[in-house]
């Protein structure tokens, strides 16, 4: 099993990095964990004390769960990959089955600044997009599929998501060993990538 991971500033393109990887495989030869997925369960807390979870940093990431699953993944079982809402901060009952592939892709924001996690990656890629640009997809994202007003949302990335990602995110560009700029829209890196990928599986 190849294990791939893709990091990168929220917004930056990563999900739409992962789907054309994917796309350029047979279906069942590429399994997905996401890292939003692993966020610890907040269902108990009071609206106010949910709106000042720190989404953006490394502690609300149940890594050791995580790390856990790529390894029983790599060795050949089937996990059940937890589910999560950002609305009312909690897990879901159900899970997703998630089965072991030839290359197993692993994506989140904050997946390089976990060193254990890290030495499970074989390949690392972090995709690099204008600040700008995650700044209008962030605030179209809280505010359709998150349920925040604008201002809110604008809130939100002042506190959080502009300050994590200085500390924690930006600084993990150094650990990759492949930056796409630009995400889902460079073509070229994307058929590098997967060409890369297609070696290292038949090398």
């Amino acid at each position: 099993m190849l294990v791939l991971g893709i990091a990168g500033g929220s917004g930056s393109g990563k999900t739409s990095v992962v789907q054309k990887i994917v796309g350029q495989f047979p279906k069942h030869h590429v399994s997905v964990l996401s890292q939003d997925a692993y966020y610890r369960d907040n269902g108990d807390l009071s609206q106010e004390e949910k709106e000042r979870i720190n989404f953006d940093h490394p502690s609300a990431i149940e890594f050791p769960l995580l790390v856990k699953h790529i390894q029983r993944l790599k060795n050949g079982e089937t996990i059940p990959m937890p589910t999560y809402s950002y609305v009312t901060c909690r897990r879901g009952e159900e899970t997703i089955p998630v089965r072991p592939a030839e290359v197993l892709i692993v994506e989140g924001i904050l997946i390089f600044t976990n060193p254990e996690l890290c030495d499970t990656l074989d390949i690392k890629v972090f995709v690099d997009t204008d600040a700008d640009e995650r700044l209008i997809r962030i605030i179209s994202r809280d505010v359709i599929e998150r349920g925040r007003g604008l201002d809110k949302s604008i809130r939100h990335y002042r506190n959080f998501v502009k300050p994590m990602h200085e500390l924690f995110i930006e600084p993990t560009k150094r650990v990759a060993d492949i930056i796409i700029p630009e995400g889902g829209h460079n073509n070229i890196g994307i058929d590098i990538l997967t060409s890369k990928i297609r070696e290292t599986l038949h090398g």
